[in-house]
């Protein structure tokens, strides 16, 4: 869904990137830091700057492309880069939530009595589980997997209303909810396409 919007507003800037006077790894390097410092402010509770520090990422994780593109510098291991950090990104943002609840700093809030700390495991797990069976589906080979209603974008977006509407607890829940119903997709496609 946001990935489509992604790629149209990459194009769209083409023609302004040019001028960028980083590498396309560098942007996706600053991209990962942003995350991580994103992460350090959810441990301290702040939830309104860690949201906005992951827009700030997602602004770099957005340009990365768009500069490789313009500058004619798309290479695999950019790819694989791009992708690695992704990981790590979500990894540490929800490392930083879960430190911050359990540090009291974040509202220890249970949803159908499941403590918030453990749905962000679910949602680590949901989010690894999607990029994997794109990968895995890829590698036996299915054409494409940018399929499901539940891609990073859509994640971090749904992640970053929660934290702005102190609905972190809420928002997390539909992240774990939507990436197993996208693995599910991503499942079924896979099948009818290998079979």
């Amino acid at each position: 869904m946001f990935n489509e919007l992604k790629n149209t507003v990459r194009v769209s800037i083409l023609p302004f990137v040019r001028w960028v006077p980083l590498t396309p790894n560098s942007l996706t390097i600053i991209g990962l830091l942003t995350s991580i410092w994103a992460a350090a402010v959810f441990a301290t509770g702040d939830l309104s700057g860690a949201a906005l520090l992951i827009l700030l990422s997602g602004f770099f994780d957005m340009i990365d492309g768009a500069v490789a593109r313009a500058k004619g510098r798309m290479t695999a291991f950019g790819a694989v880069l791009d992708s690695v950090c992704d990981r790590y990104a979500d990894a540490i943002i929800f490392a930083g939530i879960i430190y911050g609840v359990i540090a009291g700093r974040i509202l220890q809030t249970a949803v159908l009595s499941v403590p918030l700390w453990l749905w962000v495991v679910f949602a680590i797990i949901g989010s690894y589980l999607v990029s994997y069976v794109r990968s895995r589906a890829e590698a036996a080979g299915v054409e494409s997997m940018n399929i499901g209603v539940a891609e990073r974008p859509e994640r971090m977006m749904i992640l970053v209303a929660g934290s702005l509407s102190a609905y972190l607890g809420e928002s997390i829940v539909i992240i774990v909810v939507l990436t197993h119903i996208t693995i599910i997709q991503r499942l079924l496609y896979a099948k009818r396409s290998l079979e």
